[in-house]
């Protein structure tokens, strides 16, 4: 699959398919501690492009955080910020978000705080956080590095991986295993909607979840 079917794939599926593809093939990449900040009500999916913030450690000018990022960003990017879990400082917010729409950024997810949701919604961004607080990022933290590697709530994330993000979370997969990620997850997705579709038949929901009736879709099948 090239990039474009991945990411195509992707916005059909859910986060909750894609982790329980992760789930059984023993993979890393659900994180647990971030929230859509407004309700989007549309599935996020797309390729990473990280941000490593630091706290600014000198007097004078400092390059604003993530602008050198959404200043060179492509259609369709997801802006990811990794500010080491802070809740304390914004490291997103309406300039920015104003900037990365022009540019077709896709959504941004922070693994710390941000602010001017008001904005970001306006806008149509779908933006995941920790939390939302009024304190400006300008003279208290920087870009440290772009496009190098990140944590996102424990979780190794690259640039160019793939990530996905809706209202119940955010999962990142790994570029290399993206391709069987996708296909086991899209098994598992017909799955549940054929479960779904025998509960609203009339079927006892014990039976219908009872694995002798649906068996569970293994990373074994093709």
């Amino acid at each position: 699959m090239s990039p474009d079917e991945i990411i195509a794939a992707l916005r059909g599926l859910d986060s909750c398919a894609v982790s329980d593809a992760l789930d059984t093939l023993g993979l890393p990449g659900a994180v647990t501690a971030l929230a859509p900040m407004w309700p989007a009500g549309t599935v996020l999916a797309g390729r990473v492009r990280t941000v490593t913030a630091a706290p600014k450690a000198t007097a004078g000018p400092a390059t604003h955080i993530a602008t050198p990022l959404v200043a060179i960003a492509e259609p369709g990017d997801v802006v990811v910020i990794d500010n080491h879990g802070r809740t304390d400082v914004s490291c997103w917010g309406g300039l920015l978000a104003e900037a990365a729409r022009r540019r077709g950024v896709a959504g941004v997810i922070v693994d710390g705080a941000c602010r001017d949701v008001q904005e970001s919604e306006a806008l149509a961004l779908p933006v995941f956080a920790r939390a939302a607080v009024p304190v400006s990022a300008r003279g208290r933290i920087v870009q440290e590095a772009m496009d190098e590697r990140i944590q996102v709530d424990g979780v190794s994330v690259a640039a160019h991986d793939y990530v996905i993000a809706d209202v119940n979370g955010v999962v990142f997969v790994a570029a290399g295993d993206a391709e069987r990620v996708v296909g086991l997850a899209q098994r598992i997705a017909d799955r549940e909607a054929r479960m779904a579709e025998a509960v609203r038949a009339g079927r006892d929901v014990q039976e219908v979840m009872h694995d002798s009736q649906f068996p569970t879709v293994t990373a074994e099948q093709r």
